[in-house]
């Protein structure tokens, strides 16, 4: 009966949003989100369910075996070894289990690719600022989209933001999260992210989004009044839209190896100049030498 009625809001799961109606995790963005919903549904969920009808199944026959009617001289004895053994053992090998996999999922958000970009996010009360590191785009902040501007673009009141995070389709995206006055937190669903974003701390963590379009997140740290108006919209756009942002926000795909070039010149520069100063510094130190030999002829 559950997966009839939740057919309907299967065929119609929203990609990047929330689906009214529907039951499951989002539908996944990323790889790490990939794996998480497999993690989910093929491991925690059997587990889960064995438990559950376990449980229910020793309820009934204790309720049904050990009633007064069924049972009218009660049992005397206190404890039964094998029992006890059975229900220690069994939810340590249950855990074991479960480690196993939760154990390479965490390695694979810890293992990063070699970023294609990174993002700097700070978390404010109660907006977002982005920055661009490597394209030189300055910080900028996104506040919510206020609701007649919301209903006019047909978008989600209170997940759409008036200024978005935007990054190319197919390319690692590094976040360093922090945040500038108090304890706010990244939720990205699509991507399976959630990373708090502390002060005076930077937490990393990476994704890759498999395919364009727009995806909404929210802060899940709770940071005040205004805490549940801090939405986070990514658009993930191809590599083209993404340097053409780039420009309209006053930077450059090549700023980071401009800067790089720039440094090399520099210090290539200053390798060359060394050696100038070096022979200048050791003919000032030759006159120096010979000027008191000098002196007592003179004065003869």
């Amino acid at each position: 009966m559950v997966g009839a009625s939740a057919m309907p809001a299967m065929a119609q799961e929203l990609l990047g949003q929330p689906t009214p109606g529907g039951i499951g995790l989002q539908p996944a963005a990323s790889k790490l989100k990939h794996d998480a919903i497999w993690f989910h549904d093929v491991i925690l969920l059997p587990v889960i369910t064995f438990i559950t009808l376990l449980v229910l199944g020793l309820l009934i026959w204790v309720v049904v075996r050990y009633n007064k009617k069924a049972n009218p001289v009660p049992a005397r004895w206190s404890h039964n070894t094998l029992v006890e053994v059975i229900w220690t053992v069994l939810p340590v090998v249950i855990l074991m289990v479960i480690a196993l996999f939760s154990f390479r999922l965490l390695y694979d958000y810890e293992a990063m690719p070699e970023p294609d970009l990174t993002v700097k996010v700070t978390g404010n009360q109660w907006n977002w600022g982005y920055e661009y590191p490597d394209q030189g785009v300055p910080e900028f902040i996104s506040n919510m989209l206020p609701e007649d501007e919301a209903l006019a673009r047909n978008v989600p009141y209170r997940l759409a933001a008036d200024q978005a995070m935007v990054v190319p389709v197919g390319k690692t995206v590094r976040l360093l999260i922090t945040a500038s006055d108090v304890i706010h937190a990244v939720a990205l669903p699509a991507f399976g992210l959630k990373t708090d974003a502390i002060p005076g701390r930077t937490n990393e963590t990476w994704f890759k989004a498999e395919r364009t379009g727009v995806y909404y997140g929210q802060c899940s740290e709770l940071c005040g009044v205004d805490h549940a108006f801090m939405p986070i919209e990514i658009r993930v756009v191809t590599e083209a839209e993404f340097a053409a942002w780039v420009a309209s926000k006053g930077g450059s795909m090549t700023a980071a190896a401009d800067a790089e070039a720039e440094a090399a010149a520099a210090q290539a520069a200053a390798a060359q100049s060394a050696p100038v100063a070096e022979a200048a510094d050791d003919t000032t130190a030759d006159a120096a030498s010979t000027e008191p030999a000098a002196a007592p002829a003179a004065a003869q």
